[in-house]
């Protein structure tokens, strides 16, 4: 069942506080005028089934959950310090609904409840946000600063041998979880888990001796690991259809779903066995798969001289500010993302769609060295004024110099940006003595 608001949360016990307890902070307080709109909710309430809105056991009011989540996102808690730091604190559990009375909801509850809204949810609830301000506190974005950076996901360094070894494993747990749902007489999955692993040390003891056969060793026992990994594809795929001969009557649903997972990792444990394959013969991998977890992480390369691979996405952040002034705050639209490694001008499209969905029409751009004045002047064309960090300065003097400081201002409020929102270990490009003025 649906719930959106839970009611009442000053009691008794609130009278007796300071006023400074019960007054938010000031980022709060803005944050929760923004947020107490109830059109802020009507994404949830729209993706919501329209079967269980009145019928199940009552979720946690999803007023409550949003800024459960809001805070999340400015600290960079996860879910486990994200509940106990607001059990603790006074300040955070008014702003986040939540009596003195009340218990703040498990952090397993928080993560099915994020699981099953997904990331369209929280776009959407985010556009809402930029129409509001737009509209009631008339916010005018004459300016705009856009910058990608990677977001790199939470895996270890990727190995083919420490991929089959995560293939076998999955396969392996997936199938025994499906093994009561297939019957007794269904084929099973062998856990082929501590082969995979025997290869991997073996490996790395070959490779420690320093023989100089380290090559031929890692090609050898890649492909016997790639063996053990398609024979454990081929035994997912028979139970996978076990189950889905089996889903008759009551239980259907639970025995197709249970299917479906298991041949989502099937593909998976596939797509690694072929890049085994494509080593082995040694032939160049394009699509590289570098997580069974994550399978949207790919190797991006940036050319820095700490790490010049990381894995995980691009994102493309977009803020628009009321003006070109030195720290000027403003709102971030929802980010644009692509799987792999996608070029500055490839995200733009995706961004300048964004913006013609929020009836957004800056007049002023600060863009990272990656763009080409073409691609701006095509994808967004309203723009009087687009300063592209890194290249030939052309225009008057006293442009310049605002561009100039413009310029400053972004690179501390997009670094600030990074920080605040989690994405670690970017930078901007091409920022050195760079003025541009492109008409």
């Amino acid at each position: 069942m649906l719930r959106l608001s839970g009611g009442q949360v000053e009691s008794l016990f609130d009278g007796v506080l300071p006023v400074e307890v019960r007054e938010l902070p000031e980022d709060l307080a803005a944050l929760d005028a923004l947020l107490a709109e109830s059109r802020v909710l009507e994404p949830v309430e729209r993706a919501w089934e329209r079967s269980a809105r009145g019928r199940g056991r009552p979720t946690i009011p999803i007023e409550r959950f949003v800024r459960l989540m809001v805070v999340k996102q400015r600290t960079g808690w996860g879910y486990e310090t994200l509940v106990g730091e607001v059990s603790d604190s006074l300040h955070l559990r008014r702003f986040c609904l939540i009596a003195l009375s009340e218990r703040v909801p498990d952090e397993s509850t928080i993560r099915k409840l994020c699981r099953r809204l997904g990331p369209a949810v929280v776009e959407e609830i985010c556009r809402t946000v930029i129409a509001g301000a737009l509209r009631q506190r008339r916010f005018t974005p004459r300016a705009a600063r856009i910058d990608s950076t990677v977001v790199e996901a939470d895996i270890r360094y990727p190995s083919d041998l420490g991929l089959a070894a995560d293939a076998t494993r999955m396969l392996a747990r997936e199938a025994a979880k499906a093994s009561g749902l297939a019957g007794p007489d269904a084929p099973r999955v062998v856990d082929r888990t501590r082969a995979t692993n025997c290869r991997l040390r073996t490996l790395n003891r070959t490779l420690a001796r320093r023989t100089g056969q380290g090559k031929k060793t890692a090609l050898r026992l890649t492909g016997e690991a790639g063996k053990l990994v398609a024979r454990s594809v081929a035994e997912a795929r028979r139970v996978a259809g076990r189950l889905r001969q089996r889903a008759r009557g009551r239980g259907a649903q639970t025995k197709l779903a249970a299917a479906q997972r298991l041949d989502e990792v099937a593909d998976r444990a596939d797509k690694v066995v072929g890049q085994i394959a494509q080593r082995v013969a040694g032939e160049k991998i394009t699509d590289r798969l570098v997580s069974m977890s994550d399978p949207d992480a790919r190797p991006i390369r940036k050319g820095k001289l700490g790490q010049p691979t990381e894995f995980g996405a691009v994102f493309q952040l977009c803020e628009v500010t009321e003006n070109t002034r030195r720290g000027a705050r403003g709102l971030i639209v929802p980010a644009a993302s692509q799987i792999g490694s996608p070029n500055e001008p490839d995200l733009l499209p995706t961004t300048a769609t964004e913006l013609d969905r929020l009836a957004l029409r800056p007049r002023d751009l600060a863009l990272d060295g990656g763009f080409f004045p073409a691609s701006v002047a095509q994808q967004l064309p309203g723009c009087e004024r687009v300063f592209i960090a890194g290249r030939q300065s052309a225009g008057s003097r006293r442009t310049d110099r605002r561009l100039a400081r413009y310029r400053v201002g972004c690179e501390g409020r997009i670094s600030h940006l990074k920080r605040r929102y989690g994405l670690k270990r970017s930078r901007l490009k091409g920022h050195q003595g760079a003025r541009t003025w492109v008409a």
